[in-house]
């Protein structure tokens, strides 16, 4: 009973890993109380979360993946800062805290509502493929792809990153607190240390023999040779040191300098698998701002990151499908409801896996694929009381050639997800990565590097016709991460997203579907069991009482694997209150005030 376990975990150990926050992110000489975020409101977020209860307030809020990192994110919204100014708190202690998931050495994909203005925009801070870099990076010397972990393990997957130039940007464009003092939170834990979680403990466990294979990251993983245990106080003086730098000198100082010297270096001198990426892709590196893509739900507009993300578009198209079909009627217990969710994820994920990929280096029919009238069209596919024997890709209205092969490429979870709603009315849905967990597994400046390059498809064509994610110099590979705002009437109503590899699409979808349709709350959003189908088999969330389904799942033809899906959603529901709802599956809580 695995989501049971998850639970009982939470109400013995969550609590004594909230307790313990708050003093931790005081800077030294801070007088008791003088943080927002004390113990006893991280205790009782934590609680709430057990509880399975929303977290209210009135005025502002962050949900986020650990507590640590939700009360420096709070503490600096408490002061006054936005939530561009909290993303930086938030993001850096995250670096830290949960390594093997986001960090300065990986990308991100921020959708922004800014109050001030009435609009909705999205920066795209996603990882580059180095200028050197050939389409068959990831090709053995017979034009056969390399073995997943063979290509990530080294130098040869790391793209170059992305966070801190978004970081950044964001914090020119909305931020309030001054930048140098938005490092703090991490500093101090950086530099005094903190208590190793039990995921992050157990991650490590799991992964002794990658992270064995670079002795920077071995020694910091496992001193002595030993896996770092939970509980166990960990200081990481290299990255309180990387931050000094970036506090006084601005992003631009990791994109040149000693640090771009010393991840070029890293990168390219290892012994093993070493990579191309070069002082100069992190000089010309830049975030991109791009226009947010929508699509109509239930009288709601459900806007994401477009491309390179395929998450906004592929939301869009299973929400877009289903619009026309009573799911609030059907209910979250009724096989049918899943049928439908299903075959809606089995038909974008066609579409995805066909044209979805960097629109500045291939043509991509954006517009065409969340058009009301192609989905519409789509949706009478779902007619009946089966599962769809077959399912290709559409052809949306597109004004170039539709000749792609579908794509090959492998995404593994490990991702984390931001949701913040500040007392301006801002609201920043940031979705933050270093693909699989610990990246690259090679660490510099107390940092881990992506493996980013790893979600481009391994192969080029296939039987003679182009894919449209291959690999190219300074592209960006396409991306699952759906970090979304839901709009009504203009106004924001919700702030989700999650990571999970491909799946976060799924889980995605799901939450909104089960805030909108079957009215539940955040919190209960974000814990509904799981039941998701990419590619034509269900993954149903073991132990639960989405395990329940599958006798009914299996008499509609399809195939299903029971297995744990760890999802981590956050998210922050907007109307009269807040009211934030963090997965029970991770470690993160929701607070505000």
């Amino acid at each position: 009973m695995r989501f049971c376990l998850t639970v009982a975990f939470s109400l013995i150990a969550g609590a004594a890993l909230a307790q313990q926050t708050a003093d931790a992110v005081q800077p030294e000489g801070a007088t008791e109380g003088a943080a927002f975020a004390t113990s006893e409101r991280v205790a009782a977020a934590q609680a709430s979360k057990d509880a399975g209860t929303p977290v209210s307030a009135q005025t502002f809020m962050v949900a986020a993946a650990n507590p640590l990192a939700v009360q420096a994110g709070v503490d600096v919204l408490a002061a006054g800062g936005t939530a561009a100014d909290a993303l930086v708190a938030v993001q850096t202690v995250l670096g830290l805290v949960e390594p093997q998931s986001s960090g300065l050495g990986g990308g991100a994909f921020l959708v922004w509502y800014d109050a001030a203005s009435q609009s909705l925009t999205t920066l795209d801070g996603r990882e580059t493929a180095p200028l050197d870099a050939t389409p068959r990076l990831f090709q053995k010397e017979d034009g056969e792809p390399m073995g997943f972990f063979d290509a990530v393990v080294g130098g040869r997957s790391v793209g170059t990153p992305g966070t801190p130039a978004l970081l950044d940007e964001a914090h020119k464009r909305w931020g309030r607190q001054p930048w140098g003092g938005l490092f703090d939170a991490a500093i101090d834990l950086a530099d005094n240390g903190f208590a190793v979680s039990p995921r992050l403990a157990g991650l490590v466990e799991r992964d002794t023999e990658r992270l064995a294979s670079y002795p920077i990251t071995a020694d910091y993983f496992m001193p002595g040779g030993t896996p770092l245990a939970a509980g166990t106080t960990l200081k990481n003086p290299a990255y309180a040191d990387t931050l000094r730098a970036i506090a006084a000198d601005g992003s631009e100082v990791f994109y040149t300098g000693k640090i771009a010297q010393d991840i070029q270096a890293t990168v390219q001198a290892l012994s093993f698998n070493p990579g191309v990426l070069s002082q100069l892709d992190l000089a010309v590196y830049h975030v991109k701002e791009r226009p947010a893509v929508c699509a109509t739900y239930r009288a709601h507009e459900v806007c994401g990151m477009g491309p390179p993300s395929s998450g906004a578009l592929t939301v869009g198209q299973i929400l877009g499908m289903l619009d026309s079909y009573d799911l609030g009627a059907l209910g979250a217990d009724n096989p049918e409801s899943w049928r439908l969710i299903g075959d809606a994820s089995r038909l974008a994920f066609a579409d995805r896996g066909r044209y979805m990929a960097d629109s500045d280096y291939v043509p991509m029919p954006t517009a065409g694929l969340v058009d009301p009238a192609y989905l519409a069209d789509r949706a009478q596919l779902l007619d009946g009381d089966a599962a769809l024997e077959e399912v290709g890709p559409g052809t949306p209205a597109f004004d170039h050639s539709l000749n792609w092969a579908d794509d090959q490429s492998l995404e593994l979870p490990s991702t984390s997800h931001i949701s913040i709603v500040d007392s301006y009315g801002n609201v920043a849905s940031m979705t933050t990565t270093i693909e699989n967990a610990f990246g690259s597994r090679l660490m510099v400046h107390g940092f881990l590097l992506n493996n980013e390059l790893t979600d481009f498809s391994f192969r080029t064509h296939s039987d003679g016709v182009p894919i449209a994610n291959a690999l190219a110099p300074g592209k960006r590979p396409r991306s699952s991460m759906s970090p979304t705002i839901v709009m009504k009437d203009g106004a924001p109503v919700l702030a989700i997203g999650s990571p999970g590899g491909s799946r976060i699409i799924g889980y995605t979808a799901k939450a909104i579907i089960a805030h909108l349709d079957w009215g539940m709350d955040v919190q209960q959003a974000v814990s509904l069991p799981h039941a998701v189908n990419r590619f034509g088999s269900f993954d149903v969330e073991e132990g639960t009482t989405a395990a329940d389904l599958a006798p009914a799942l299996e008499g509609m033809g399809y195939e299903v694997n029971v297995r744990g899906l760890n999802s981590g959603l956050h998210a922050i529901a907007i109307g009269d209150d807040l009211q934030g709802g963090a997965d029970p599956r991770r470690e993160g809580i929701a607070l505000g005030d």
